[in-house]
């Protein structure tokens, strides 16, 4: 009995809860429509007229507005600059063309000193040589002399101790050389140059080795000795004794 009722219970309870539910969605949608209502619109169709297409205009920038006082005052300094560097460069043209003044200057003034100094050497090498070949001609001269007085000492010597051959003729010449030492000692006699005849030119043979010995010529320069006496040709012919 308890199950019968409890069932009954339950099926009523539902049967109230889905009431409710119906119910409840009848009621919002009623709501609902009365609330939103949608009317339609009409549009009036109309032809529309499309314009020419313009072109578009570009437009110029604008110009920027120019400061002339300042476009002046640049422009005079840019001159002023110009200038400048105008008066720097023709300042260091002009320091240059003096430095290379100078330059040629010094060196025209060095040449003419070295060859001003090459003159003065020159002229002292030829006074130099001038002298020397002076005193070289007066040396030599001296030395002439004194080697001619020499000279003249043996001929006197050899015309005192020579005796001619009676087969001697006036065309005939004999030359001997005489070798001497420093002491004048005759070390050497012999005929370069024969007359054709031999008593004569023996005769003059006995004449040097008569001599034996030139004492005077140890007085003389070595010097001398060896450039004039060393060995000394002595030619005889009949007429005179010549050296």
């Amino acid at each position: 009995m308890r199950n019968v009722t409890s069932y009954s219970t339950g099926a009523l309870l539902s049967i109230i809860i889905h009431v409710g539910v119906l119910a409840a969605l009848v009621i919002n949608w009623e709501s609902d429509s009365k609330k939103v209502i949608i009317q339609p619109q009409y549009i009036e169709a109309k032809l529309v007229q499309l314009a020419p297409k313009k072109t578009p205009v570009v437009k110029k920038p604008a110009k920027p507005k120019v400061d002339r006082a300042k476009k002046k005052r640049e422009q005079d300094k840019r001159r002023a600059d110009q200038k400048k560097r105008a008066d720097k460069n023709k300042a260091e043209a002009k320091r240059l063309a003096e430095l290379e003044a100078k330059l040629k200057a010094k060196q025209e003034a060095k040449r003419k000193a070295d060859q001003a100094e090459a003159e003065r050497q020159r002229i002292e090498t030829e006074f130099a040589e001038t002298l020397a070949q002076e005193q070289a001609d007066i040396s030599a001269q001296e030395d002439q002399q004194v080697a001619n007085s020499f000279m003249q000492l043996i001929r006197q010597r050899l015309s005192q101790n020579w005796s001619r051959p009676p087969s001697a003729r006036r065309d005939m010449e004999t030359m001997i050389e005489i070798r001497l030492v420093p002491t004048g000692r005759i070390v050497g006699v012999n005929v370069v140059k024969s007359s054709g005849d031999l008593a004569f030119d023996r005769s003059v043979e006995q004449a040097a080795f008569k001599a034996e010995q030139f004492e005077e010529i140890k007085q003389l320069d070595p010097r001398l000795f060896e450039k004039y006496f060393r060995v000394v040709k002595v030619a005889f012919s009949p007429e005179d004794l010549r050296l």
